[in-house]
């Protein structure tokens, strides 16, 4: 495929970032609503009807338009659009069309997700991943998005870090669906690859917006000669997909931690202060691996999640504080990074934890669904603009 470079705004790109099923609630027809559901799941607690966002974006960008930023990273939820083998519900698009235009209304530069990590009933029931028609099938749901709402796009990500839905579904069996096998992770990563160039090329006829894929980053640290397991892991999860993203518009770099590995794998916590996620608390992850990025790929970098999630909003101020100081340094070391979306807008649904860990700038009551910002936000909004009248 030609490579082509599409428009990036001109300025940097400061915002926040959520997904449909975490925020939305009702996603009866995906994969993880049945898993949740599931007898004996590990999942901690149902979705159900998440932070009810299907019905109160408004308040959300309200939010979002309140603390001065000027982007937001959304999903579209393809089970909604795609219910059932080749129908397409109209009524679907023109409510993300509504999403879009009340972002533009309010200044706010709409960055679309075509898939975060969900999948309709009907393509899990086909295979998923591993069924022989997904590839078309993503490339024929990509198609439909664009045509219809690719005129309100200011940047697309195809598939939110594919390397997490081959590692957490094909390899740690803790997402849907629950395999244990590096022989199918590895054959899923490829076709995951495959799915992105599939959508992209699908995009491509809808717009001048940049095209790429957000990846899963983290620092990785050899414990007890852990190295090849590490090089080993890592060649998966990360530099097959650097390599891939050379041919995009940009790459969405998420990072939130430091890794371990040891020969026998994974080794999760670690010493020193962890977060409420069981993971240490490690905002300098921000520049090592933008800085990684960079060293594989040419494609302008853009930091689509990095965040914390505690209950302790001091503790959400000193983080986002020395991830800041992280961006900056490795945008001074010359790497081309065009923006910063902080995970997450509102406390939401985080996968087989539940409710639990607090990600957001708002808090979100469980039972009216009223939305609070707390003081991490004002503190990211004044950051923001302190960067923008510095000129960063």
């Amino acid at each position: 495929m030609t490579r082509r470079r599409a428009s990036f705004a001109d300025r940097f790109w400061w915002g926040t970032a959520t997904a449909a099923y975490q925020i939305e609630g009702g996603g009866t027809n995906t994969d993880w609503w049945r898993f949740e559901h599931r007898a004996g799941t590990i999942a901690a607690e149902p979705c159900g009807d998440a932070c009810d966002s299907w019905h109160r974006y408004a308040q959300d960008l309200d939010l979002v338009a309140s603390l001065g930023l000027d982007a937001y990273r959304f999903s579209i939820e393809w089970a909604r659009i795609e219910p059932t083998p080749g129908v397409i519900d109209r009524d679907a698009l023109e409510h993300y069309r509504g999403v879009l235009d009340a972002c533009r209304d309010r200044g706010i530069a709409p960055v679309v997700t075509l898939h975060h990590f969900t999948l309709p009933l009907w393509v899990a029931d086909a295979g998923g991943f591993e069924s022989p028609e997904i590839i078309t099938w993503m490339g024929r749901y990509a198609g439909v998005v664009g045509e219809a709402l690719g005129d309100r796009f200011a940047m697309v990500c195809t598939i939110n870090e594919p390397n997490i839905v081959a590692a957490m579904g094909y390899l740690a069996a803790i997402f849907p669906p629950e395999v244990s096998d590096w022989d199918r992770f590895v054959s899923v990563n490829a076709v995951l690859r495959r799915c992105h160039r599939a959508m992209a090329d699908a995009l491509r006829p809808a717009g001048d917006f940049p095209i790429g894929f957000t990846l899963s980053m983290a620092e990785y640290e050899a414990v007890d000669d852990g190295e090849d397991e590490l090089a080993r892991y890592r060649h998966e999860v990360e530099d097959e997909y650097l390599r891939a993203a050379d041919a995009d518009d940009f790459l969405g770099v998420q990072c939130y931690t430091k890794h371990r590995f040891s020969p026998s794998g994974l080794q999760w916590g670690g010493e020193g202060e962890l977060t409420e996620m069981g993971y240490p608390f490690w905002p300098q992850c921000v520049e090592y691996t933008l800085g990684r990025a960079s060293a594989f790929t040419s494609v302008p970098l853009v930091v689509t999640e990095n965040g914390i999630g505690t209950n302790d909003d001091e503790q959400r101020v000193r983080y986002l504080t020395e991830a800041l100081g992280s961006l900056e340094r490795a945008r001074a070391d010359g790497v081309d990074v065009r923006g910063y979306f902080q995970w997450s807008l509102l406390d939401n649904f985080e996968w087989v934890l539940g409710y639990a860990p607090k990600f957001g700038l708002a808090s979100v009551d469980r039972t009216t669904f009223a939305r609070a910002l707390k003081p991490s936000a004002q503190w990211y909004a004044d950051a923001v603009r302190e960067a923008r009248a510095a000129g960063r």
